[in-house]
């Protein structure tokens, strides 16, 4: 009879993963943008950094920094729930690491961003086998005080199975 992992083995595992899907995209970096993990679920993080302000009267976050932030936000969360499904059903590494490409994207800002740190959260609301539909929430200090909102609509890589 095979022993099941230790938790912390299987934790290593699942956060490797997720590092390695989330550095391989530089424009991640360059945005500072990190990603928290519990079990399948992820929280993006945007932390506040001077070059994010596009209006320094107010100040505010650039619409396009936000833009970015909640796009990245649903296409990681997109390659997440396949990278997860395939480490969890099958127990097998998913592979080469192939991101879904944005066919159209559509924000809803809904308040000015603050000069603080931003969190967004996406929920897969349909993934098939080409096509996939995503929703982004993103928020600052109050997760029931929104700033912006988007849906997205993604090409799904194709798969070599």
């Amino acid at each position: 009879m095979k022993r099941p992992e230790p938790v912390q083995v299987i934790k290593q595992r699942r956060d490797a993963a997720l590092q390695d899907l989330v550095g391989g995209v530089p424009y991640i970096q360059l945005l500072g943008i990190e990603f928290e993990r519990r079990g399948d679920e992820l929280t993006a993080i945007m932390p506040f950094a001077d070059l994010l302000i596009g209006n320094p009267t107010l100040p505010a976050l650039h619409g396009g920094a936000t833009a970015a932030f909640l796009e990245v936000a649903a296409i990681i969360e997109l390659a997440w729930a396949m990278r997860w499904e395939a480490m969890e059903s099958e127990g097998r590494d998913a592979g080469p690491i192939r991101l879904p490409k944005t066919i159209d994207f559509t924000v809803d800002y809904l308040r000015a961003g603050l000069p603080r740190d931003a969190y967004a959260r996406a929920r897969v609301n349909r993934s098939g086998r080409r096509y996939a539909s995503v929703h982004v929430e993103a928020w600052q200090d109050n997760r029931s005080r929104l700033f912006a909102q988007a849906t997205g609509h993604f090409l799904m890589p194709a798969s070599d199975g």
